[in-house]
């Protein structure tokens, strides 16, 4: 995608780069986020690119918040599908302002507050990308939380209406509750009368899902989590969002109710460390959930893929779910919860706080420190 810019500089620039000129001359240097290889946290560098104009079609955005997601970790790991070959730049979603317009763009302005979604390339101080990735920020939302929007509301917005068909009395399971879909998630069930849900966390999480409005938060590093279920719901649960995979899976299809839906959408389960593990990639492979359409006559269940890193063409399917989106941040129905906030050069305690599963929300990154040290969740 365009959102992918030019071959990383060797040499670390610890400073910002000058605003790129507005005409003519060289184009200024900015800094980056450049993954140099597969493997720990190490394998994140800072480091210095060469900026360019934004092609016919593009914007050029000075960037002022990032999105760090779950693929991002896996992305660092060679797991992700979507990331091309390092060196490259990572990020899917990002926050700025709209500092050029190339050829032809016409329902953008220089000085716009835009959020962008790409398949990568977006954690630097300076990204060209088409302008039908980026989108309007709703009036008095922060960088912050306009980096955290994009990739976890819309994820969490298509499993639970678009596949899960999600209706006034129903439950639903929400695994990983505390992280930036499950919040999401929580927040989209919310606006629906009457569902009741259900969401796995550590202990130390619970009493913050309770307030956000999970029924039921489970243990899963200490009970068993579908027998949990039965005993409140012995029938099960009409959805079950999967970002784990492996046996994980086969746990969910068989906890649904009759016109159940289990809407499946990453493979969590293969990160365990910081580095790939290939006993875990084969656990989690030979116990994939496998079933055929003529198994699945009989059940009265249904079974859904979702992978929002397959969807950047679909440019105009996106733009109507972020409208409905932004539309219930008006309205204050949904709001993005904000974890911490960590400079680019400290990409490796940021990733190893959402690893950890240490957050309760979205961990975001942002070109320079904060001006105030931001609250680093401890639990």
């Amino acid at each position: 995608m365009s959102a992918e810019p030019a071959p990383a500089a060797a040499a670390p620039e610890p400073a910002p780069g000058p605003e790129p000129p507005q005409g003519g001359g060289e184009p200024a240097e900015h800094r980056a986020l450049v993954l140099t290889g597969f493997g720990g946290y190490d394998k994140l560098k800072v480091q210095a690119r060469r900026g360019a104009d934004p092609r016919p079609g593009e914007v050029s955005v000075t960037v002022r918040a990032c999105g760090l997601n779950f693929a991002d970790l896996m992305a660092r790991q060679g797991l992700y599908d979507r990331l091309p070959p390092p060196p490259v730049c990572p990020g899917m979603e990002c926050a700025g302002t709209v500092r050029a317009l190339g050829e032809g763009v016409r329902d953008r302005q220089v000085g716009d507050k835009v959020m962008v979604l790409a398949r990568s390339g977006l954690w630097q101080e300076v990204v060209n990308v088409p302008a039908s990735h980026t989108f309007p920020m709703p009036e008095g939302m922060s960088f912050e939380e306009a980096a955290a929007l994009l990739v976890n509301y819309i994820t969490a917005y298509m499993v639970l209406f678009d596949f899960g068909n999600l209706r006034p009395n129903q439950s639903v399971l929400i695994h990983m509750a505390a992280g930036g879909v499950g919040t999401a998630a929580i927040q989209l069930c919310k606006t629906v009368e009457n569902v009741t849900i259900f969401g796995t966390a550590s202990a130390s999480k619970h009493e913050s899902l309770k307030e956000s409005g999970v029924a039921h938060p489970i243990d899963y590093r200490t009970m068993d989590y579908a027998e949990e279920i039965r005993k409140i719901s012995p029938k099960g649960v009409d959805i079950v969002l999967d970002p784990l995979g492996g046996s994980d899976t086969t746990k969910a299809f068989n906890l649904l109710k009759p016109m159940g839906k289990l809407i499946t959408y990453g493979v969590a389960n293969l990160l365990t460390g910081q580095k790939k593990n290939l006993m875990a990639m084969a656990k989690t492979w030979w116990n994939q959930f496998s079933i055929t359409a003529l198994q699945l006559l009989s059940q009265n269940k249904a079974v859904c893929g979702y992978h929002l890193g397959y969807m950047d063409e679909e440019v105009e399917l996106l733009g109507g779910v972020v409208a409905k989106l932004v539309n219930l941040y008006t309205q204050g129905k949904i709001k993005p919860k904000i974890d911490s906030v960590w400079p680019f050069d400290q990409v490796a305690e940021a990733m190893k706080q959402m690893q950890e599963k240490k957050n309760v929300g979205k961990v975001i990154l942002v070109p320079e420190a904060p001006k105030e040290e931001s609250k680093k969740a401890e639990n």
